[in-house]
């Protein structure tokens, strides 16, 4: 890690990004505010100007987070068409896709402990990332007739814990967690089998 400046006006942020890079690499509870604020190019009293503590800077960090991956979501849905299996599916991918590219956010938002109600901001931006996936499972459970189709928020709770669990176990370098499958594939076959439970495609 290598000390980090900062834009005049722009502490806030620099703290934020410091914070991601100590959370990628030592977790959400192995570094100090001072440490964040070393990395920032700041003293350790300038943190409290903008955090009360390392769990509000975490907070910010894992806020930021949920709107990053709600964008990703939405823009996977709104390509996945036509088909709104296609989009359901793409939604799935992008889960995987924002964990690897993302792995400092990711921990913030799903590995902190931070609870997502700390703030009403973290809530909102929480709950739009799950709105997207729940609207993406309602849009393709219409093709399940009335009697037997599941809530759309226990679909899409279902294909997020899925999501989740591949990425815990086979994306982030686990170990000991191996696979002679790609996180991908899992992902794809897991989601195939899902589907194909409730009647949504075809065994082929």
């Amino acid at each position: 890690m290598s000390k980090r400046g900062y834009h005049h006006g722009n502490l806030r942020q620099a703290l934020v990004d410091a914070a991601l890079e100590l959370v990628r690499d030592k977790g959400p509870t192995g570094f100090t505010l001072s440490e964040a604020a070393k990395l920032a190019g700041v003293t350790p009293a300038a943190v409290y100007r903008h955090f009360e503590g390392r769990e509000d800077l975490i907070a910010e960090a894992a806020r930021q987070g949920y709107i990053i991956f709600a964008d990703v979501m939405e823009f996977a849905y709104n390509e996945g068409r036509p088909s709104a299996l296609a989009a359901f599916e793409a939604t799935g991918r992008a889960y995987l896709a924002f964990a690897q590219r993302h792995p400092g956010h990711y921990v913030a938002m799903f590995e902190s402990g931070i609870s997502v109600n700390r703030t009403p901001e973290l809530a909102e931006a929480a709950s739009r990332s799950s709105r997207i996936l729940e609207m993406a499972a309602a849009k393709l459970s219409e093709r399940i007739p009335t009697d037997r189709r599941p809530p759309a928020s226990m679909f899409s709770a279902h294909i997020w814990a899925m999501s989740h669990g591949v990425v815990e176990l086979f994306a982030r370098g686990t170990p000991g967690a191996r696979s002679p499958y790609s996180p991908e594939d899992l992902l794809e076959a897991g989601i195939g089998i899902y589907l194909r439970g409730l009647g949504l495609i075809d065994n082929d």
